[in-house]
């Protein structure tokens, strides 16, 4: 009952979050600004006083490969879970517009179907032109026959 609501809205909203920041490292802000962090870092921590440094240059900035390795170690899932939320919305869109397709399928084969039965209708449906010329066809023969003569 409650549970599988509250889990799928809780998974709903951990895949939103991880598309949002998928999506943010994806830009070129992101890009930007880890850059920047990254030459702030280093200038830093080249730089400044030996007494104030907090990471050494002399044995290759281990605090930032650290930071930028567990940035990666989580980047690549979090990439990975946003692939496969959209990989699902493709799918159900692909569903649904084989769906679509179907229905449009079944429609036209229908209207297709109508408009052979009104031409085989129409064909049997006597003309303004037909019924003229049988009239003329039958007053004519009216006017000819010698039994009409009144005389």
């Amino acid at each position: 009952g409650l549970r599988p609501a509250l889990t799928r809205r809780s998974s709903d909203r951990f895949g939103r979050f991880t598309e949002s920041v998928a999506r943010a490292m994806g830009t070129p802000w992101f890009l930007i600004g880890l850059s920047f962090f990254v030459v702030l870092w280093m200038t830093y921590n080249t730089l400044v006083p030996e007494a104030l440094r907090f990471d050494s240059a002399d044995i290759g900035f281990t605090a930032l490969t650290l930071i930028l390795s567990l940035q990666a170690s989580y980047a690549a899932p979090l990439i990975l879970l946003a692939q496969n939320r959209q990989d699902d919305r493709d799918r159900v869109g692909m569903e649904q517009d084989r769906q679509r397709a179907e229905r449009n399928l079944a429609d036209t084969e229908y209207l297709a179907r109508e408009v052979v039965a009104l031409r085989l209708a129409i064909k049997d449906v006597a003309t303004k032109d037909f019924i003229r010329s049988e009239l003329r066809a039958l007053l004519e023969e009216l006017d000819n026959n010698p039994a009409n003569d009144k005389s």
